[in-house]
């Protein structure tokens, strides 16, 4: 198995897979939708700093992703982006031929295996942190895996969580219900979940401090050690 660090602007990835090549359209996969993206931003900024949901009609297939998402969770399109640039990588290496496939945005993980896969869950000061992980079965479809935090990283949150792990197909909608929950989950409060029934996130995994509450269709969870260095994280 290959692993590569890749970087480009504010786009900070590990990519997992069994040839070179498939990293290589990985890369090419989400340099596209980065620069369709940009492209929509020039002539449409608003959709670019807006906290409230926004669709407007777009040939871009990424900015179509990421304002219906916006729309179902009811937070700004940029909720999704990671996601959404995940996902076109992940696409990118299916295309390629590829049977495995990992890319993690920061956080935001669009894969694909024909193997399990452990995904550790990294939860800041929690005493949970780093010592969870998600047992992925073996699956063709390309998996969302997406997760938000108000206490790690540099994205903006309104709450307090320090991991809010959301599951589905579709991975900008996944990044974007992550991030809206982790806007408003407090510890022992499971009300705001009954707001995924029936929006295509399969699952829902939040850390609070010592809490954990679950919700929906989840892969196993197992303890584990999770080397930080394994972190996708901005390189110094």
């Amino acid at each position: 198995m290959i692993r590569e660090h890749f970087e480009h602007k504010q786009t900070i990835t590990t990519i997992l897979a069994d040839e070179q090549a498939h990293i290589e359209a990985a890369k090419a996969g989400m340099l596209a939708a980065r620069h369709d993206l940009e492209a929509f931003l020039l002539k449409d900024p608003y959709f670019g700093v807006t906290f409230e949901p926004y669709d407007p009609p777009a040939e871009s297939r990424t900015v179509r992703r990421m304002g219906a998402a916006s729309v179902s969770a009811g937070v700004g399109p940029m909720a999704a982006v990671a996601g959404t640039i995940a996902w076109a990588g992940a696409e990118a290496m299916q295309e390629a031929g590829a049977s495995f496939g990992v890319v993690d945005n920061g956080g935001d993980i669009a894969l694909f295996s024909d193997r399990e896969v452990r995904v550790g869950i990294h939860a800041g000061a929690s005493p949970f942190s780093d010592r969870l992980a998600f047992l992925v079965r073996p699956q063709e479809e390309i998996l969302g895996i997406c997760t938000s935090s108000a206490t790690v990283g540099p994205s903006i949150s309104f709450g307090v969580a320090d991991a809010v792990c959301i599951f589905s197909r579709d991975v900008s909608l996944a990044d974007a219900w992550a991030t809206a929950l982790c806007n408003t989950l407090l510890p022992g409060e499971e009300e705001p979940f009954t707001a995924l029934e029936g929006t295509g996130v399969m699952g829902a995994l939040a850390i609070i401090g010592e809490a954990v509450m679950t919700w929906g269709d989840l892969p196993p969870i197992a303890g584990a050690s999770v080397d930080p260095s394994l972190i996708t994280r901005g390189e110094p």
